[in-house]
């Protein structure tokens, strides 16, 4: 069964290089920004390795997906889309009039500054056989590594936070002891969209407005939909945050948006399959980190609506990746923007930090729209698994506890339930000064009886980013592997945390220049831990990047060696831009897969 990679054009986009800043004609009645109208190659044809039925329902779920822009929706009458288009072209002359006014961009949200070194973007690369520089590939290492990252389709003359580039996949094959490397942009729609136009248009909402330009253009984004070049019902996220596999997909996620089904073929190639519609309304988005129960193969989510009440809504799925009724945090009564929770074997865990939304910022040009509200106490809201209300949610307030990420979470006996998390000192410095923020290494106790927390710093270093052992999700594990923090998400290294002695026992920094990711377990056997001793009976696996060569390396550590030997590093054909969360495929989840 063969389909081609792009269901939205016949042809595959190549990323252009960076270019200059520049302002180019309108399009359609749109004015263009950014980048100039990208090159474009044949599209290849890929076998994609999935089950036929499955393939059919995700295609033809998208299967309206075509070519959007100039299109008018077919409800919109002729009268209304003139008078808009005329109102687009009104934006248009003053966007162009006050430009090259604009007021210089903060360093953290100027696209030619944050995109910069080994964060700028890198073109797509077809399969490509790799070189082991060092030791040897383990046999029993056989699957694919894949990490999601930022990776702008075009550089925009506003403001684009790093958060916000479109989603880049970066996979290494390992077979046999070869390797073949791989990256491909995950084809949302937005995505699609702009590589047709050849410059952005959705407008970068988490970057924030931050003078009249930026607003005149979140307002011809509002006419676009209105015309029906846009249809939000069809997404607009950027799937550039982590990577899930549940319900026999693998997915590329982001929070702002519903996931997208990705396969992989046997050469090593990554293929987009279409967005996982399994919520139909309007808005509809799943966090970035999903738990799977590997007991019960249940898979735990919930959806962060910062804009309209409820603002949390929690739901699982059961083991045949159907979504069940959804459960309003009903007791979040203020816009906010959870990143992350936890579960344990009876308990669904929110941790609710100081970052609140205020949309009028983006309306008033006022800057970001998530911002940090200095009176607010964070806390941590605890609710049955199975709950079908918020009725037995409860919350229990942590002073100056501010967790984006969660490294597990366990319940130690009826009345206690324990939480590991980095703890994000200075947060109100997250988006625009990280490298002034410190990741504490908290673990958290909370008596559920008495409602007494007690708190326990695990690590002197900034530690974020980190992985356990995917069979302890939910129970009680000792060992855990962070990134130490140098401007997340570049690491300098990684230490091995011991959460039973509370103490760090092993670390590896990479050297002099040299900087890595997320730090990620992947077992040595997968889901054959017999007993608590096979804990980190395994591998610790990264992207490294030398910033002093250019090189960039897979490297591979023996996560139970007192030093986290190196046991193997892959020469890469080409760097690896920094970025954000990983996953590692088992041949056998592989071969079930396809």
């Amino acid at each position: 069964m063969y389909c081609t990679i792009n269901s939205f054009s016949n042809n595959i986009h190549t990323h252009p290089k960076p270019i200059q800043k520049t302002c180019h004609p309108t399009f359609r009645g749109i004015p263009q920004f950014g980048a100039r109208l990208p090159s474009r190659r044949q599209a290849t044809w890929v076998p994609v390795l999935i089950s036929s039925q499955e393939k059919n329902t995700i295609q033809g779920d998208n299967a309206d997906t075509g070519s959007s822009l100039g299109k008018i929706a077919s409800s919109n009458s002729p009268f209304l889309s003139s008078h808009i288009s005329r109102f687009q072209n009104c934006l248009s002359t003053s966007i162009f009039k006050f430009i090259d006014h604009r007021p210089p961009l903060d360093p953290s949200v100027d696209p030619y500054q944050v995109f910069s070194g080994n964060f700028a973007p890198v073109d797509e690369l077809e399969p490509t056989n790799c070189t082991v520089v060092e030791g040897e590939l383990p046999s029993c290492l056989n699957g694919v590594y894949i990490r999601n990252g930022s990776n702008p389709q075009h550089m925009p003359n506003g403001p684009l936070h790093f958060f916000e580039g479109d989603g880049m996949l970066h996979s290494l094959k390992l077979s046999g002891g070869q390797a073949t490397h791989c990256s491909r942009y995950v084809k949302t729609y937005k995505y699609m969209l702009e590589k047709e136009a050849g410059f952005p248009i959705f407008p970068n909402i988490l970057s924030g407005f931050y003078s009249l330009p930026d607003v005149l253009a979140f307002f011809m984004a509002v006419g676009r939909v209105l015309c029906g070049h846009i249809n939000l019902m069809r997404g607009f996220g950027l799937a550039n945050t982590s990577l899930a596999f549940f319900s026999n997909k693998l997915l590329a996620l982001c929070e702002s948006d519903l996931p997208y089904v990705i396969g992989m073929t046997q050469e090593g190639d990554i293929e987009t399959l279409g967005r996982w519609d399994f919520d139909t309304k309007m808005f509809a988005s799943m966090t970035a980190h999903p738990k799977v129960d590997k007991d019960t193969k249940d898979t735990f989510a919930f959806q962060c609506n910062p804009l309209f009440f409820p603002h949390v809504t929690y739901f699982h799925f059961n083991e045949d990746g159907v979504k069940q009724r959804g459960v309003p945090l009903l007791s979040v009564n203020q816009p906010t923007t959870i990143h992350d929770f936890a579960i344990t074997k009876r308990f669904a865990i929110f941790p609710e930090t100081q970052l609140v939304v205020e949309p009028t910022n983006v309306m008033l040009g006022r800057g970001m729209p998530v911002v940090c509200d200095q009176k607010k106490v964070p806390r941590i809201g605890i609710l049955p698994r199975y709950a079908e209300s918020d009725s037995n949610t409860r919350w229990f307030p942590v002073p100056g506890f501010n967790a984006m990420h969660v490294t597990n979470a366990w319940e130690n006996g009826d009345d206690e339930i324990v939480l590991v998390a980095p703890n994000v000192s200075s947060i109100a410095n997250v988006f625009h000064e990280i490298e002034k923020v410190h990741f504490s290494l908290e673990k958290l106790t909370i008596n559920t009886r008495t409602g007494k927390v007690s708190r326990k710093i695990l690590s002197k270093r900034s530690l974020e980013l980190g992985s356990i052992n995917p069979s302890y999700i939910g129970k009680k594990n000792r060992y855990a592997y962070l990134g130490i923090a140098e401007k997340v998400p570049k690491m300098s290294g990684l230490a091995k945390i011991d959460l039973e002695q509370e103490c760090e026992v092993s670390r590896r920094l990479y050297g002099p220049g040299c900087f890595g990711g997320e730090p990620l377990f992947v077992p040595r056997k997968a889901n054959a831990v017999k007993s608590d001793e096979d804990e980190d009976d395994g591998f610790v696996v990264s992207y490294v990047h030398d910033e002093n060569s250019g090189q960039s390396n897979f490297t591979v550590m023996d996560a139970k060696s007192p030093n986290l030997d190196i046991v193997a590093k892959v020469k890469l054909p080409r760097r690896v831009p920094y970025g954000f969360h990983s996953l590692f495929l088992s041949e056998n989840s592989l071969s079930n897969y396809w």
